[in-house]
């Protein structure tokens, strides 16, 4: 079961003029948004979080909310997307893309809804490793406060998944999170003793 989070009015408002503006349609890097007949609308609004990769050994990596990601849909599915981000005036429309994350967002989501425990679902970026995660916040009231994923919290990597770690398989947070400190841990230099 999902409770999203409502998204921050001027963030919505920002896609609502951007959809209704032909010219950034127009311009969008996204054939099937220029082809699109009948109305869009932005649904299923999500808080994208960036990965710290700072944390001190042994700590669970801290998160920073960078923007709120909308699904675009038309005829019942969702054919784009568009992100917004915080700037000195506020939440403004930053772009439309499409491709398999967006697929792959609304395929998750779909398999979030038939878990039994409530959750509140974000996106979690970690672009060092190309990749994206439906995390599942098991705190669903807390509307983005919490930026530390709890031990509660589910990570639903989205396709395509770096190689060796599964997309689209339900992880506990403490599970897969050590395993991308680990990926994003800086080499050790020539002489030096590894990491224990």
């Amino acid at each position: 079961m999902l409770r999203n989070s409502p998204a921050p009015a001027p963030a919505l408002r920002s896609v609502l003029a951007a959809l209704g503006s032909p010219t950034a349609v127009r311009e969008a890097r996204t054939p099937a948004l220029r082809a699109a007949q009948g109305p869009l609308s932005p649904e299923l609004p999500l808080p994208v979080h960036v990965l710290g990769v700072a944390a001190a050994p042994g700590h669970t990596p801290g998160t920073r909310l960078i923007g709120w990601r909308f699904l675009i849909r038309n005829g019942g599915r969702a054919i784009a997307a568009a992100d917004t981000m915080l700037t000195p005036d506020g939440w403004s429309f930053s772009h439309f893309f499409e491709g398999p994350y967006v697929v792959a967002t609304e395929r998750a989501l779909l398999q979030a809804e038939g878990l039994p425990t409530a959750y509140q679902p974000r996106l979690l970026s970690v672009p060092e490793l190309y990749m994206q995660t439906l995390w599942l916040h098991a705190e669903p009231g807390d509307h983005g406060a919490t930026t530390t994923p709890g031990a509660a919290d589910l990570m639903v990597p989205l396709a395509p998944a770096p190689p060796g770690i599964a997309a689209h398989h339900a992880y506990q947070a403490a599970d897969l999170l050590p395993v991308l400190r680990m990926r994003l841990a800086p080499p050790p230099l020539l002489g030096s003793a590894a990491p224990a």
